[in-house]
């Protein structure tokens, strides 16, 4: 005679992880209601989707895992959906798009200094650099210049490391 197994309680060790996964909400969102509304969701989809989980798997992991891509969803359909969350009287204003305007004079000027940078590096960095940035493999650009994949790397590498330090003044600015 076998010994009975216990029945396994999902519900129990689903709700049991729900301060693990509040945790991992708030480091997502940076924000309590958020991480709040983000546990709920996990919690009703881990309870809805109960039948996919195996006995046996790593149910903290499969619960992180849902939560992360609701996470991600929902900040896709935000993006997606261009909307501008405001608290101030004027919301009508900010979240109507119909009268913006686009603004890329300051993209202009970072893409001037960006081609100024590249101007001034010498045409043996400039070339494999540019040759990946535009999409060429390693091997592919080393086989076009006839130089060793090592050489091509090296370049690489330097042409980076030239342009960080000519546009190091936008990468001072940013932090």
């Amino acid at each position: 005679m076998s010994p009975i197994k216990p029945k396994f309680d999902f519900r129990a060790l689903v709700t049991i992880e729900s301060r693990p996964l509040r945790n991992y909400a708030l480091k997502l969102t940076q924000d309590v209601e958020d991480a709040d509304d983000l546990v709920q969701d996990t919690m009703l989809k881990a309870f809805t989707n109960e039948e996919k989980f195996a006995e046996g798997t790593n149910l903290k992991g499969w619960l992180y895992t849902i939560m992360k891509n609701i996470f991600i969803n929902k900040y896709r359909r935000a993006m997606k959906s261009n909307i501008f969350h405001d608290d101030t009287e004027n919301q009508y204003y900010i979240n109507n798009t119909a009268t913006a305007q686009r603004n890329d004079g300051d993209s202009n000027l970072v893409m001037k200094d960006i081609q100024h940078a590249l101007a001034d590096i010498n045409d043996n960095l400039r070339t494999p650099f540019m040759m990946s940035y535009t999409g060429y493999k390693y091997e592919e650009i080393a086989s076009q210049l006839k130089l060793p994949l090592g050489t091509v790397k090296v370049r690489i590498h330097n042409a980076r490391k030239e342009l960080s330090k000519r546009l190091s003044v936008y990468r001072d600015y940013s932090n």
